[in-house]
């Protein structure tokens, strides 16, 4: 299992309570996508297995690769472990659109029997946002008469779409991005054929959250970067540099670089308003607050993604001094 990176704090918080033996039942990870919180969740899980067999040396959530209950899970045949995600569907790509209710009560069979390997029965779910709302409604079952050493870890990247009393059944742990130094540990671990410039690069890029970062390898994001610049900068008054940026980005082979533009141009805003003040703050606000519902309609909706691309791009050129006299 790779190394967990950062989030030191929330570590802590699951030792001391398994350490002290007054692990709460039910853990909920939040936090942005890519930080790492379902690596965090797998890796408790397996901490708190392999405790459970006896005392455990290494540090942190870390269990040696040869230990019993490592073996077991990395095989993914751990008799006291069950993980709830989406199923891949019969064409063997695709993923289902939810955890269905009947993954939920397949839980049965793990409370049905005692424990094998240890005192402990652990149930990761990954997302819990996936959950379809019968699924949850059976879950809750579970949060509000838990069995004895029983434990659920839930990942939700967006826990305000959850049931109240699931959060509320819950210990929140909410994982932050990591830092500059935490990032380039993370990449390195991850990436160890990255030259230091792209790992430098690809921090930057991920913003603090390491799958962001590995999702944007390959996507010359740099580029896009530039062009953002370029636009925000210069206003592009004669629409001439969005108009290149949407015709490239409506190709069908540059979705992943359309989706990656998508996910930073709002970010890109958000960092030109947190140098201003006044009412080039308010301004830049009301720019950012316009490209992330732009993103998120794109994606939702299918946009057409040349008319997307430039429709941002002039969001972006409002950030230009020159436009702002214009």
């Amino acid at each position: 299992m790779r190394a967990l990176f950062g989030h030191d704090e929330s570590v802590a918080a699951l030792r001391e309570g398994l350490d002290s033996g007054r692990l709460h039942h039910a853990w909920l990870i939040t936090g942005p996508r890519g930080i790492g919180k379902s690596l965090f969740a797998h890796k408790a899980a397996l901490r708190v297995l392999a405790q459970g067999q006896g005392p455990v040396q290494e540090a942190g959530l870390d269990v040696r690769e040869g230990h019993p209950a490592a073996r077991l899970v990395a095989a993914g045949s751990h008799p006291d472990l069950m993980q709830l995600e989406r199923l891949t569907k019969e064409n063997g790509t695709d993923l289902a659109r939810s955890i269905t209710v009947a993954q939920v009560r397949g839980l049965q069979r793990l409370f049905a029997t005692t424990s094998s390997y240890s005192p402990w029965r652990v149930v990761v779910i990954d997302a819990a946002d996936d959950l379809e709302p019968g699924g949850a409604n059976a879950l809750l079952k579970s949060l509000e008469e838990p069995r004895p050493s029983s434990l659920f870890l839930l990942v939700s990247h967006a826990p305000e779409r959850l049931l109240p009393t699931i959060r509320s059944r819950c210990r929140l742990l909410r994982l932050a991005t990591l830092g500059e130094a935490d990032m380039q540990k993370a990449l390195q671990s991850a990436l160890p054929d990255a030259a230091p410039p792209e790992i430098t690069a690809l921090a930057e890029a991920g913003e603090g959250a390491p799958g962001k970062a590995i999702a944007h390898r390959g996507l010359d994001v740099s580029s896009l970067d530039s062009a953002m610049r370029r636009i925000a900068e210069g206003g592009d008054p004669t629409n001439q540099h969005r108009s290149e940026l949407a015709q490239s980005l409506a190709l069908k082979s540059a979705q992943p670089r359309y989706e990656a533009f998508l996910a930073r141009a709002p970010s890109f805003i958000a960092a030109a308003a947190r140098r201003r003040r006044g009412g080039q703050l308010a301004e830049a606000v009301r720019l950012w607050e316009q490209a992330s519902t732009l993103a998120t309609v794109a994606v939702r909706q299918s946009l057409d993604a040349q008319a997307t691309v430039f429709e941002m791009g002039t969001l972006l050129a409002g950030l230009s001094d020159r436009t702002a006299k214009a």
